[in-house]
């Protein structure tokens, strides 16, 4: 059977590099599943594979898009399968790597198709967490779906708002729409992560940022500012510095800001990984 080897990890844990060795070894092509890095616009402050990396093996799912299109899991999850249908045709083993840990599950389990709720919902929805807070939302999920509101992390705006949108759109409680019947794989699928101490880590996240400081980080969110309401920009790397812009912070604590930020994107993705219990180290 064919096999799908996925490379995990938080940011700055050498998943690219270790991705371009076996792609080489293995003859193979790169899936990549970190969601910053679909967008042509944002290159150094997603920490975009390198030239040279991107010429050392095949990658898909890079630079393929613009912030500007709309772009959802489901969507990535049709078009990944598609591709990896066409790749394992003459390859019998494809490397996947991300760190975008909704979208491994997307490619490796599936994702319930989800409802689109009316643009009038939606605006409802978010101006009651503007005005109110959050916690009132959560308040109301608890009581129309209990077991989602005991798993859901209620200090993230987005993913309570989502499931009142599928709630109110279907009439059924979110959990019981996501457990629905998922597509099967057929291929293996091995996880991999790179090994690394989370000293090490930090080091690294903070050496990283320097380098992208150097490379043109604060030109490159210069040029994607028109853009900053969209939810791709809405991402660490692009905020603190559009608050440089704004005038409410010097670039000094913006960079400060990137790398404490980065570092916290970084223990969330390890608190994600947890979940998986097929994980094997490298």
């Amino acid at each position: 059977m064919n096999r799908l080897l996925v490379i995990v990890g938080p940011t700055a844990s050498g998943k690219t590099a270790l991705a371009v060795k076996l792609a080489q070894e293995l003859d193979t092509h790169i899936v990549s599943c970190d969601s910053r890095q679909f967008y042509c616009e944002l290159n150094i402050g997603v920490a975009r594979p390198s030239e040279e990396e991107l010429a050392a093996a095949p990658h898909h799912f890079i630079a393929c898009r613009s912030v500007t299109q709309p772009y959802n899991v489901s969507q990535y999850e049709d078009e990944a399968l598609a591709l990896l249908d066409t790749l394992f045709e003459k390859h019998e083993t494809v490397i996947a790597v991300g760190g975008s840990g909704l979208y491994i599950d997307a490619l490796c389990e599936g994702m319930a198709r989800m409802p689109d709720p009316s643009p009038e919902l939606r605006a409802s929805l978010k101006k009651q967490i503007a005005e109110e807070g959050v916690e009132v939302l959560c308040e109301r999920l608890k009581k129309l779906d209990p077991d989602y509101y005991n798993r859901c992390d209620l200090k993230n705006p987005i993913r309570v708002q989502r499931a009142l949108e599928v709630i109110i759109t279907t009439g059924r409680p979110y959990s019981e729409v996501v457990a629905q019947e998922l597509r099967p794989r057929p291929f293996e699928i091995e996880k991999i992560m790179p090994s690394i101490e989370l000293t090490a880590l930090r080091e690294r996240i903070d050496t990283r940022v320097d380098r992208m400081f150097d490379a043109g980080l604060e030109k490159e969110a210069r040029s994607v500012l028109q853009y900053r309401h969209l939810q791709p920009l809405n991402t660490v790397g692009y905020k603190e510095l559009f608050a440089y812009f704004d005038g409410q912070t010097s670039i000094e604590e913006a960079r400060r800001k990137i790398k404490i930020n980065t570092w916290h994107y970084a223990k969330k993705q390890l608190t994600w990984l947890k979940r998986y219990s097929d994980i094997r180290p490298y």
